[in-house]
């Protein structure tokens, strides 16, 4: 259903990123999923790098952080078997890799709030937290975390 709902939205869930360094994609704790941050990766490779509000445009990040929520999600169903066993999304975290005078984090993590709510409707409302910062693995626009609640 949830995947349905992807594919509706005009995306399609990408396979689960390998780690770039030394930690697990996900860890359950309970009837929680946590995922490692997730850069905006499309078909495996970085599509948005840079600072926002310098190299990259506003709208550019925010189509990044739905990338990155994709990549969360793809993570969150390698270690569920299926994204139907999402009950609630929690908590998302959106890191923006920020230009010194740019401020708006929170608009660029509506791109990645936005469409979980396009997805799981309701269940997709969740608290947040959008953080600006001098920097990424790799450059990335964005890094992106999400907190689950799924059915064990």
């Amino acid at each position: 259903m949830f995947e349905e709902k992807i594919v509706e939205a005009g995306y399609k869930l990408p396979e689960a990123p390998k780690p770039l360094a030394a930690y697990i994609p996900a860890a359950i704790s309970g009837n929680l999923v946590f995922t490692s941050g997730q850069l905006p990766l499309v078909d495996g490779e970085l599509k948005y790098t840079g600072k926002t509000g310098a190299d990259i445009s506003e709208s550019d990040a925010k189509k990044a952080a739905e990338y990155a929520a994709l990549n969360c999600l793809s993570v969150i169903k390698s270690v569920t078997g299926s994204l139907d066993k999402i009950e609630k999304i929690v908590k998302l975290t959106v890191f923006v890799n920020s230009a010194p005078d740019f401020t708006n984090q929170p608009i660029v993590a509506n791109g990645a709030s936005d469409l979980l709510e396009k997805i799981f409707g309701e269940a997709g409302k969740h608290a947040r937290s959008a953080v600006g910062v001098s920097g990424l693995p790799k450059n990335a626009a964005v890094e992106v975390e999400i907190i689950a609640q799924v059915k064990i």
